[in-house]
């Protein structure tokens, strides 16, 4: 199969689709992905590119599409459909690489974590401004409580938090598996308002794009500390800055940015009380590794017609 890598994957995954198909490395070539796109029948790519009509449009012979993560926020699906194109993903990979980065953002944010070790690395000690505060004992909103969201929940409940949550469409089985992981169901409001930590684990639609705004924001508790490892368009980036310069938001995490890339730099960066990563919540290597091999088992199942067979619901797109 004539495959385009938009994005890198995991090197063992690359190796392993290098030795049964015709492999481009669209990461390493300096023309753009609709230039490189025309003769490809399959396309691998993460997050970090936008896959739009146009460079569907240019591709005349795509067949097969694997997103190699969950997000569908950056693909046309519209445009797939139209032209027949079959779209995968791998959404179960991460959620303990996720997971463990959002407690890591928690721990960090609260005790002033990347502050104190800029501070150490100029020569200052000043350990009696640095107190910050227990997570134990406080309680965690969960806006999101699917796969990443649970995990997180059974971690921080593991630690002793008070951990609630809401989904979009709640029921007594999920209460009853979200109850097994120390989270109790709740809903939006209860959460934002309940809530000492709020922590964001929903996909970007429609329905949920900025879904913490100003509005949501004024409604949480003062001194709330806010976690984003989701998608950057769910969270109002700039009433958050607000926020976070008044104090009502005490501390952030954001791994997720409106705007993600080379060269960009978040308008929160200016301010002490946040810390920022570059979407690296699913970059633990074992989870790459995971991620990569299952592409290059989808690739190998809509080659043997056995795409329906193999791959799982959830992983199913068109």
């Amino acid at each position: 199969m004539k495959l385009l890598l938009a994005t890198p994957i995991s090197p063992d995954a690359i190796e392993l689709l290098q030795a049964r198909h015709d492999v481009v490395l669209g990461f390493e070539r300096p023309e753009g992905i609709a230039e490189l796109i025309a003769d490809r029948e399959g396309l691998v790519f993460r997050s970090g590119v936008v896959i739009s009509r146009d460079i569907l449009e240019a591709a005349e012979g795509l067949r097969l599409i694997v997103r190699a993560g969950s997000g569908l926020d950056n693909i046309d699906l519209d445009a797939a459909r139209e032209h027949g194109i079959r779209v995968a993903r791998v959404p179960g990979a991460s959620p303990d690489a996720v997971a463990e980065l959002t407690l890591g953002l928690m721990l960090a944010a609260t005790r002033n974590i990347r502050l104190a070790d800029s501070l150490v690395r100029q020569g200052r000690w000043p350990k009696h401004d640095l107190g910050g505060h227990l997570i134990a004992g406080k309680t965690l909103g969960i806006v999101g409580a699917g796969r990443i969201g649970t995990r997180v929940g059974a971690l921080c409940s593991s630690i002793g938090m008070h951990v609630i949550g809401c989904v979009e469409d709640p029921d007594a089985e999920k209460s009853k598996d979200l109850a097994a992981a120390g989270i109790t169901l709740s809903d939006f409001g209860s959460v934002i308002t309940e809530s000492d930590f709020v922590s964001i684990h929903t996909p970007l639609q429609e329905s949920t794009r900025n879904l913490i705004d100003a509005t949501a924001i004024a409604k949480m508790k003062a001194g709330v500390v806010l976690i984003n490892t989701s998608r950057g368009g769910v969270v109002d980036e700039a009433a958050v800055h607000e926020a976070l310069s008044s104090g009502h938001v005490s501390a952030a995490g954001f791994d997720v940015h409106e705007v993600e890339g080379e060269g960009v730099i978040p308008e929160m960066a200016s301010l002490p009380n946040v810390v920022l990563t570059p979407h690296i919540g699913g970059m633990a290597l074992e989870t790459q590794s995971r991620i990569g091999m299952r592409v290059a088992e989808i690739v190998e199942s809509f080659l043997a017609g056995r795409l329906d067979e193999v791959v799982s619901p959830d992983e199913h797109v068109l």
